[in-house]
């Protein structure tokens, strides 16, 4: 992936949480953040079927991502998350550090990881996260952490753009609206 012509993604998603995405579809504004783990857990048993599919580790297109890397970023999104999260609930405004998932992909080589080892690390890096959103007490929702480029999250906002995040790369390899 030396020569990957794939273009890093350094645009600001937080919008997302005010609007709805005009792409995939999702709108932050119904769904309640208490509904994320669950909703979690359902995209990662769609990933399963996904990732045993023939033909995964192959680009549409040489600019995006095939099948495969996408769910090794999906597996990494709910890594970080659940870190961040973990965070939150933990210290007081914590400051992010900083995830390059343009330079993972290349340092871990998605495109040539094992998908049915994928598919089983993402359905367990979800469960892992879903079950860290069901343990955050009622009071702790408003908690707050941010990002290394300063933008601020609380347990809910940030809980509502993970949760696009991983609808949006499902919507990336399926082209199905939320």
């Amino acid at each position: 992936m030396i020569d990957d012509p794939i273009e890093p993604d350094a645009k600001d998603w937080t919008w997302v949480l005010d609007q709805r995405c005009p792409q995939c579809g999702f709108d932050a504004a119904v769904i309640p953040p208490a509904a994320v783990a669950q909703r979690i857990r359902d995209d990662a048993a769609d990933w399963v079927p996904r990732l045993h599919r023939p033909g995964v580790d192959r680009r549409p297109r040489p600019t995006v991502w095939s099948t495969l890397e996408y769910g090794c970023h999906v597996r990494d999104v709910h890594r970080i998350f659940d870190h961040r999260v973990h965070l939150m609930l933990t210290e007081d405004r914590p400051l992010f550090p900083n995830w390059d998932q343009d330079a993972t992909a290349r340092a871990d080589d998605y495109a040539a990881q094992d998908p049915a080892s994928v598919a089983a690390e993402l359905f367990d890096a979800a469960s892992a996260v879903a079950a860290t959103y069901d343990s955050v007490p009622e009071s702790a929702w408003s908690r707050r952490g941010l990002r290394s480029n300063g933008s601020e999250f609380t347990i809910t906002t940030i809980a509502l753009y993970h949760l696009h995040d991983i609808v949006h790369h499902s919507w990336d390899v399926t082209e199905q609206r939320y």
